[in-house]
């Protein structure tokens, strides 16, 4: 039987209160309490109204007086008061919302969620907690699922299945990123001064999808984990392959209707459904990856029209707020503008004398003397000592007699043998490193060197197994 056959007829009454949100906060508040109640009974009727009453306290919730609920406490419970807890519950446990089960153990009335109140009150959940899309639909939740499947020797296509949900959640978000984009871009065309303009980019900044945004292109390494996804795809579908020819065969030597047979042509229909979903999620990335591309360029022009229309406010409003500008109105709407700038002139102090050049002005030469041009004389550096070169020069970290005395530490019938107490110290894991490289640039054998299991000691040091024969020669001191 659907789900949709199974709702009560007043169960969508709850939409139509005008307290619809404080019901969703008690649902809500109640369902989380029954999942994590300790015992495998669920919540009673008394502990529903506890749970309501400190949600009213905790949220302050101011309850409104409803024709629904009203209606439904005079046909249900004459004696009742309309916004008390007890009220509250007996409302939604009759609308359908929350069923009510009489156990003859605990001699009381246990709380439980139909199934298709579970799907709402979980909607419910989500629209009053933060957005958790960042964790739900990213590049890396692809990758890691289709990593978990080619690591997986059953080849479980659930996770297939779990990847190509991700990758629609993430194609999804990436076109509602792109639609907000064009929202930002109409306020910002409305914007009619700096204010505005600085509101638009701060709410563009601060808004979740910038911050889902910024995972994509930073935590999430879109274009870096794009390419091992596609990596992942092809190594998943050579794998495939490879198997389909040997499944065939199976089928093909079996006897049909037998149970060898069957698991064989399981198999088979399994392995086509996982190309199947391998394939859609190919596509998928590959349109995710073009959104994505287009989102970064909506985001490159938003930034360009955000500082033309900065500039375009600023020099439309510059021709009101010069104050040169005003002056200059002011004389020239004057009755005495003469008088007015020989006053301004007298108030006025320069450092050189005030000099108007026109067309009438009489051609004079410039004296050159003034700004006579003397090249400063080039004085010779003299030449650094030698000493002051070999600052430059970078020092070993460690000497060839400290290499030494650590070798000799370690050095057992001409052999250099690494323990657990080898490394006490990060300048003891550097000597060994030093040791190594040395050793293997000097000799010319091939069997001085082995390398063994991973050691590990209680400073915490892991460092990998070392053995060098040092009987035909050690260190240089």
């Amino acid at each position: 039987m659907l789900l949709k056959k199974r709702i009560p007829k007043d169960f969508y009454k709850l939409f139509r209160t005008r307290n619809m949100d404080a019901y969703m906060m008690f649902l809500a508040a109640i369902y989380d309490e029954n999942n994590a109640v300790y015992t495998a009974l669920g919540l009673t009727i008394e502990e529903g109204q506890a749970i309501i009453g400190e949600t009213i306290s905790g949220m302050q919730i101011e309850w409104m007086e409803d024709a629904e609920e009203t209606q439904n406490l005079a046909e249900n419970t004459a004696f009742e008061t309309s916004g008390t807890p007890s009220a509250i519950l007996n409302t939604l446990i009759s609308w359908g919302w929350i069923r009510s089960d009489y156990d003859e153990r605990l001699n009381t009335y246990i709380l439980s969620f139909p199934e298709y109140s579970q799907l709402y009150v979980e909607l419910f959940k989500k629209l009053q907690s933060e957005d958790d899309s960042r964790e739900r639909a990213s590049i890396l939740s692809i990758y890691s699922a289709l990593f978990t499947y080619q690591s997986d020797q059953e080849k479980n296509n659930e996770i297939l299945k779990s990847a190509l949900h991700t990758s629609k959640n993430l194609e999804l978000l990436l076109s509602n990123m792109q639609n907000g984009m064009r929202t930002y871009f109409d306020e910002l065309s409305r914007s009619r001064n700096f204010i505005e303009v600085q509101q638009v980019l701060v709410n563009e900044i601060n808004n979740s999808d910038s911050e889902k945004y910024a995972i994509l292109t930073t935590t999430d390494s879109f274009y870096r984990y794009k390419e091992s996804v596609k990596e992942l795809i092809s190594e998943i579908l050579n794998q495939n392959d490879r198997q389909k020819p040997e499944l065939i065969d199976v089928l093909n030597q079996s006897e049909k209707n037998t149970t060898a047979y069957l698991r064989a042509e399981k198999a088979v229909k399994y392995n086509e459904e996982a190309d199947e979903l391998v394939y859609k999620i190919e596509r998928e990335i590959d349109l995710i990856e073009r959104k994505y591309n287009k989102l970064v360029e909506q985001k490159a022009v938003f930034a360009k029209r955000a500082l033309a229309r900065i500039q375009y406010i600023f020099q439309e409003g510059s021709a009101k707020e010069d104050s040169v500008l005003r002056l200059i109105q002011m004389i020239d709407r004057s009755s005495n503008p003469d008088a007015i700038l020989d006053e301004v002139c007298s108030k006025i102090c320069l450092t050189a004398p005030f000099k108007m050049f026109d067309d009438n002005s009489m051609y004079r030469r410039r004296d050159s003397s003034e700004n006579r041009f003397e090249p400063l004389a080039v004085q010779k550096k003299e030449e650094a000592d030698k000493a002051e070169i070999t600052d430059f020069v970078p020092k070993p970290l460690y000497t060839k007699k400290q290499l030494k005395a650590f070798c000799d530490r370690n050095m057992k019938d001409g052999v250099f043998q690494t323990t657990d107490d080898t490394v006490q110290s990060v300048e003891d894991l550097e000597k060994m490193i030093f040791l190594w490289q040395e050793t293997v640039g000097k000799q010319t054998k091939q069997d001085i060197v082995m390398l063994g299991g991973e050691l590990r000691n209680e400073e915490g040091f892991a460092f990998t197994e070392l053995c060098i024969d040092l009987k035909d020669g050690g260190l240089d001191d």
